[in-house]
């Protein structure tokens, strides 16, 4: 699902099926939806103390790690040709991993804190969206910048793994916070794309909606992770 370069070429497209409001409004509710799932996976995880069984287990950091790295590799690759039922399972099932991941943060921060940065990180995202939906933005000369940043990123976090690199970690954040702003406004103006392009194809045009809604989620969480790193003091 590619569109950056022939955005105008499917904008062209007629698209016959449901409007680009319900299409928009319902990728904006997976998306949401999948934020629900983690935030209730990670309470209940928090609440029981049944997280502290998922620490037991040896190297659960990097195993819970290859099966998100895994799960969105499969929703990415082979969306087209799996049922819309077995999309929505696998983003749901990602949302879900991550809802352990994110005990953690209900850990190592005060509630106040994260309630003020999940405040500031929907602020922020629901500008970008505007400004991606409404904005005549020329995303296909961005993306290197935006590809350029994601993969800084990935090497500085894997570095990090094995390197103490704790002195560099507020300018790092600082550039992920950029990176996933423009990230956000990119992926919110593929929905047009997405929606002209499959408009007549139902099954395809429901698929696009659960991978886009994917592609926010991720800008969402990324968002809020670099924001609470900087805003947010441990306990």
């Amino acid at each position: 699902m590619n569109f950056e370069n022939n955005t105008q070429v499917y904008y062209e497209a007629q698209a016959s099926g449901e409007s680009l409001g319900r299409y928009t409004a319902k990728t904006f509710g997976w998306m949401f939806a999948g934020l629900m799932v983690t935030f209730i996976v990670a309470v209940s995880l928090f609440m029981t103390r049944a997280i502290l069984y998922v620490y037991s287990i040896p190297y659960w950091y990097y195993l819970l790690l290859i099966a998100e790295v895994a799960t969105v590799i499969v929703l990415s690759s082979r969306v087209e040709k799996m049922s819309v039922g077995a999309a929505r399972g696998l983003f749901f099932l990602y949302a879900a991993l991550n809802g352990v991941v994110f005990c953690a943060y209900l850990i190592l921060f005060n509630l106040s804190v994260l309630w003020m940065v999940f405040g500031i990180t929907s602020l922020f995202f629901g500008i970008m969206a505007l400004i991606g939906w409404f904005g005549n933005i020329n995303f296909a000369g961005l993306r290197p910048l935006m590809m350029g940043g994601l993969l800084f990123l990935v090497i500085y976090w894997l570095l990090a793994m094995f390197i103490d690199l704790g002195s560099f970690n507020t300018l790092v954040c600082g550039v992920g916070i950029f990176i996933f702003l423009l990230f956000t406004a990119y992926d919110t103006k593929k929905i047009q794309a997405y929606h002209a392009y499959y408009g007549n194809m139902p099954e395809m045009a429901a698929k696009a909606s659960i991978f886009a809604a994917l592609q926010l989620y991720l800008d969402f969480i990324n968002l809020f992770v670099y924001l609470v790193q900087i805003l947010g003091r441990k306990k």
